[in-house]
């Protein structure tokens, strides 16, 4: 390695990572970021028509180095079922991306006094998110993670958000003409369940560090997607760099930490947030 130049770190050649909620917007982008630096992407999601659909259309666009399955990561035998696939094919699983979470959709047409506001969650919502968001990344850290350090090692990247630091700020989501037990809010098990992430990423940043597995996270602050002008507007007022992420802007930091790029980081949160957590 003496010989490489610092840019030769940052190639995942060979690799295979496992990517979470992996037909979801972040998903496509974190698997773009593993094929472009050389790696093998599977993506793993719930929805089996729309997996099939991202894996394909990345396949055209990459060629065979982009897999996805059906897995239901609140389901251990699922998941067990699915590091089956991966390794008749492949033989090695190198990574693992916790990205799967619910992401509730704050504004018009949610019904904000049943959905979202803390006074009105139910449990029902609770456990759902707590599911997919925590319990999730716990099995598949159990699984992929198990593996890993039982063999040749590996990492783990735990994808967080800006709001497992700071806290929401409401005033993002208020609409005109509501009264106050009306107006939506970001619920509460996002930023619990992002923040358990963090807690979960410390653990797992120790706990197999003698066989080879780094744990790190990224918290991404918010990434363009479409949003309205309205909250952009406010929004953008609230980040020192005036403006969300673009969608590749996840792209670099992620590759850095699965990556021989970031050896000697383990249990560390990278903070990408256009500096908003710093205001």
């Amino acid at each position: 390695m003496s010989d490489s130049s610092v840019m030769d770190f940052f190639r995942l050649d060979g690799k295979v990572v496992v990517i979470t909620g992996g037909a979801g917007f972040l998903g496509i982008k974190h698997a773009e970021a593993v094929v472009e630096a050389g790696g093998r992407a599977v993506l793993l999601d719930i929805n089996q028509e729309k997996i099939d659909a991202v894996a394909e259309r990345l396949r055209s666009k990459y060629g065979d180095v982009v897999l996805g399955f059906y897995c239901d990561i609140t389901n251990k035998l699922s998941i067990h079922e699915a590091m089956s696939k991966i390794l008749s094919i492949y033989g090695r699983i190198d990574g693992l991306v916790n990205n799967a979470a619910n992401d509730p959709k704050v504004g018009p047409g949610v019904d904000s006094r049943k959905l979202t506001r803390f006074e009105n969650l139910t449990e029902e919502f609770w456990n759902n998110d707590i599911d997919v968001g925590l319990t999730g990344a716990f099995f598949c850290s159990q699984v992929f993670g198990h593996y890993m350090a039982m063999g040749a090692g590996g990492v783990i990247v735990n994808i967080a958000s800006d709001l497992a630091v700071i806290s929401p700020d409401q005033r993002l989501y208020r609409q005109l003409g509501l009264d106050e037990n009306s107006q939506p809010v970001k619920p509460v098990t996002y930023s619990v369940v992002k923040s358990g992430l963090l807690g979960l990423n410390r653990y797992l940043s120790t706990y197999w560090v003698d066989r080879g597995v780094r744990v790190n996270a990224i918290s991404p602050g918010g990434i363009f997607n479409g949003q309205n002008p309205h909250f952009l507007e406010k929004l953008e007022k609230l980040i020192p760099m005036g403006r969300m992420a673009k969608d590749h802007e996840i792209k670099g930091a992620l590759v850095f930490l699965l990556s021989d790029a970031s050896s000697y980081m383990t249990g560390q949160n990278l903070i990408v947030d256009g500096g908003r957590s710093i205001w």
